[in-house]
Protein backbone atom coordinates (compact mmCIF):
# COMPACT_ATOMS: atom_id res chain seq x y z
CA UNK A 1 0.00 0.00 0.00
CA UNK A 2 1.28 3.17 -0.99
CA UNK A 3 0.54 6.53 1.36
CA UNK A 4 -0.10 9.61 -0.27
CA UNK A 5 -0.80 13.02 1.94
CA UNK A 6 -2.18 16.31 0.63
CA UNK A 7 -3.21 16.80 -2.65
CA UNK A 8 -1.95 13.73 -4.30
CA UNK A 9 -0.26 15.05 -7.06
CA UNK A 10 1.80 11.95 -7.79
CA UNK A 11 -1.39 9.80 -8.18
CA UNK A 12 -1.53 10.41 -12.38
CA UNK A 13 1.38 8.58 -12.67
CA UNK A 14 0.94 6.27 -10.73
CA UNK A 15 -2.43 4.98 -12.52
CA UNK A 16 -0.78 5.20 -15.62
CA UNK A 17 2.20 2.51 -14.49
CA UNK A 18 -0.95 0.32 -13.18
CA UNK A 19 -1.66 -2.36 -16.07
CA UNK A 20 -5.01 -2.24 -17.80
CA UNK A 21 -7.41 -4.91 -17.86
CA UNK A 22 -7.12 -7.14 -20.77
CA UNK A 23 -9.97 -4.89 -22.41
CA UNK A 24 -7.54 -1.46 -22.48
CA UNK A 25 -9.21 0.02 -19.81
CA UNK A 26 -7.81 0.71 -16.02
CA UNK A 27 -10.73 0.79 -14.01
CA UNK A 28 -9.54 3.55 -10.80
CA UNK A 29 -11.64 3.73 -7.80
CA UNK A 30 -12.00 6.31 -5.30
CA UNK A 31 -13.40 5.09 -1.60
CA UNK A 32 -13.92 7.06 1.50
CA UNK A 33 -16.19 7.76 4.32
CA UNK A 34 -18.98 10.22 3.51
CA UNK A 35 -17.61 13.91 3.54
CA UNK A 36 -14.36 12.55 3.19
CA UNK A 37 -13.19 14.35 -0.24
CA UNK A 38 -13.62 11.35 -2.32
CA UNK A 39 -15.69 13.33 -5.00
CA UNK A 40 -13.08 16.36 -5.67
CA UNK A 41 -10.26 13.83 -5.68
CA UNK A 42 -12.02 11.92 -8.30
CA UNK A 43 -12.68 14.72 -10.49
CA UNK A 44 -9.32 16.28 -10.08
CA UNK A 45 -7.88 12.62 -10.78
CA UNK A 46 -10.35 12.71 -13.80
CA UNK A 47 -9.19 16.08 -15.42
CA UNK A 48 -5.65 15.16 -15.16
CA UNK A 49 -5.92 11.71 -16.81
CA UNK A 50 -8.89 12.97 -19.04
CA UNK A 51 -10.80 10.29 -17.60
CA UNK A 52 -14.88 10.18 -17.36
CA UNK A 53 -15.72 10.49 -13.31
CA UNK A 54 -18.78 7.81 -12.17
CA UNK A 55 -20.43 7.20 -9.31
CA UNK A 56 -21.22 4.76 -7.92
CA UNK A 57 -23.98 6.56 -5.62
CA UNK A 58 -25.96 6.28 -8.96
CA UNK A 59 -26.51 2.81 -8.33
CA UNK A 60 -27.38 2.36 -4.70
CA UNK A 61 -31.30 1.57 -4.54
CA UNK A 62 -32.12 4.66 -2.33
CA UNK A 63 -30.38 5.49 1.19
CA UNK A 64 -30.76 1.88 2.26
CA UNK A 65 -28.61 0.85 -0.73
CA UNK A 66 -24.59 0.98 -0.19
CA UNK A 67 -24.30 -3.02 -0.24
CA UNK A 68 -26.80 -3.39 -2.90
CA UNK A 69 -25.14 -1.20 -4.90
CA UNK A 70 -21.92 -2.95 -5.11
CA UNK A 71 -23.04 -6.20 -7.49
CA UNK A 72 -24.15 -3.43 -9.56
CA UNK A 73 -21.47 -1.28 -9.91
CA UNK A 74 -19.70 -5.42 -10.58
CA UNK A 75 -22.22 -6.85 -13.20
CA UNK A 76 -22.75 -3.04 -15.15
CA UNK A 77 -19.22 -0.93 -14.59
CA UNK A 78 -16.48 -3.18 -13.90
CA UNK A 79 -16.84 -6.33 -15.34
CA UNK A 80 -17.68 -4.89 -18.32
CA UNK A 81 -15.33 -1.97 -18.75
CA UNK A 82 -12.33 -5.08 -17.83
CA UNK A 83 -13.10 -7.06 -21.00
CA UNK A 84 -13.13 -4.09 -23.20
CA UNK A 85 -16.84 -3.43 -23.37
CA UNK A 86 -19.22 -0.72 -22.83
CA UNK A 87 -20.39 0.13 -18.91
CA UNK A 88 -24.31 -0.09 -19.35
CA UNK A 89 -26.43 1.06 -16.27
CA UNK A 90 -29.37 1.88 -14.92
CA UNK A 91 -29.34 5.12 -12.31
CA UNK A 92 -31.34 5.25 -9.14
CA UNK A 93 -33.88 8.09 -9.21
CA UNK A 94 -33.59 9.57 -6.15
CA UNK A 95 -36.64 12.11 -6.00
CA UNK A 96 -38.53 9.10 -7.72
CA UNK A 97 -37.22 6.70 -5.49
CA UNK A 98 -37.43 4.00 -8.71
CA UNK A 99 -34.70 2.68 -11.18
CA UNK A 100 -34.63 4.98 -14.34
CA UNK A 101 -36.12 2.90 -17.33
CA UNK A 102 -33.53 4.63 -19.60
CA UNK A 103 -29.53 3.30 -18.91
CA UNK A 104 -26.70 5.22 -19.54
CA UNK A 105 -23.41 3.98 -20.54
CA UNK A 106 -19.60 4.26 -20.58
CA UNK A 107 -17.78 3.46 -23.56
CA UNK A 108 -14.23 1.40 -22.61
CA UNK A 109 -11.83 4.21 -22.50
CA UNK A 110 -7.91 3.89 -21.05
CA UNK A 111 -9.25 5.24 -17.62
CA UNK A 112 -12.31 5.12 -16.09
CA UNK A 113 -12.76 6.50 -12.17
CA UNK A 114 -15.51 4.79 -10.74
CA UNK A 115 -15.97 7.35 -7.21
CA UNK A 116 -18.09 6.65 -4.25
CA UNK A 117 -18.66 5.07 -0.90
CA UNK A 118 -18.62 1.59 -1.63
CA UNK A 119 -16.33 1.54 -5.23
CA UNK A 120 -13.57 -0.53 -3.66
CA UNK A 121 -15.21 -3.38 -2.11
CA UNK A 122 -13.77 -6.69 -2.61
CA UNK A 123 -15.98 -7.78 -5.40
CA UNK A 124 -14.73 -4.49 -7.67
CA UNK A 125 -11.37 -5.83 -6.76
CA UNK A 126 -10.44 -7.96 -9.32
CA UNK A 127 -11.73 -5.42 -12.08
CA UNK A 128 -9.65 -2.55 -10.86
CA UNK A 129 -6.26 -1.17 -11.64
CA UNK A 130 -6.48 1.32 -8.91
CA UNK A 131 -7.80 1.69 -5.84
CA UNK A 132 -8.02 4.96 -4.07
CA UNK A 133 -9.48 5.25 -0.69
CA UNK A 134 -9.56 8.76 1.29
CA UNK A 135 -9.14 9.07 4.83
CA UNK A 136 -10.39 12.02 6.82
CA UNK A 137 -10.83 12.50 10.37
CA UNK A 138 -14.58 11.63 11.23
CA UNK A 139 -15.19 15.54 12.67
CA UNK A 140 -13.63 16.86 9.89
CA UNK A 141 -15.94 14.84 7.74
CA UNK A 142 -18.70 15.94 9.94
CA UNK A 143 -17.81 19.28 9.01
CA UNK A 144 -17.69 19.30 5.62
CA UNK A 145 -21.09 17.39 5.38
CA UNK A 146 -22.91 19.94 7.16
CA UNK A 147 -21.65 22.88 5.07
CA UNK A 148 -22.43 21.03 1.84
CA UNK A 149 -25.55 22.55 -0.26
CA UNK A 150 -27.41 19.22 -0.33
CA UNK A 151 -26.61 18.56 3.53
CA UNK A 152 -31.22 19.56 3.92
CA UNK A 153 -31.97 16.89 2.02
CA UNK A 154 -28.72 14.04 3.32
CA UNK A 155 -29.45 15.30 6.96
CA UNK A 156 -32.47 12.77 7.33
CA UNK A 157 -31.03 9.88 6.06
CA UNK A 158 -27.15 10.76 7.77
CA UNK A 159 -27.41 8.13 10.81
CA UNK A 160 -29.12 5.56 8.17
CA UNK A 161 -26.11 5.76 6.34
CA UNK A 162 -23.47 6.21 8.51
CA UNK A 163 -24.60 2.69 9.69
CA UNK A 164 -23.90 1.50 6.29
CA UNK A 165 -20.57 2.90 6.64
CA UNK A 166 -19.90 1.26 9.88
CA UNK A 167 -20.65 -1.80 8.50
CA UNK A 168 -18.72 -1.59 5.08
CA UNK A 169 -15.38 -0.50 6.02
CA UNK A 170 -14.31 -2.65 8.35
CA UNK A 171 -14.54 -5.66 5.61
CA UNK A 172 -13.45 -3.61 2.78
CA UNK A 173 -9.85 -4.38 1.56
CA UNK A 174 -6.39 -2.22 1.71
CA UNK A 175 -6.49 -0.09 -1.15
CA UNK A 176 -3.52 0.34 -2.98
CA UNK A 177 -2.88 3.78 -2.12
CA UNK A 178 -4.62 6.27 0.89
CA UNK A 179 -5.10 9.35 0.54
CA UNK A 180 -4.99 11.72 3.81
CA UNK A 181 -7.04 14.64 3.66
CA UNK A 182 -7.15 17.46 5.95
Amino acid sequence: MTVVTAAAGALPDLVRERPPGPGGCRLVTVDGWSGSGKSVLAEQLGRALDAPVLSIEELYPGWDGLAAAIPLAREWIAEPLFHGRPARWWPWLWDRDERSPDPRTQPCVPVVVLEGCGSGAAALRPFTSTAIRVDCPPEERERRLRARPDWPGYAPHRARFLAQEHRYFPTAPEPDVVVRAR
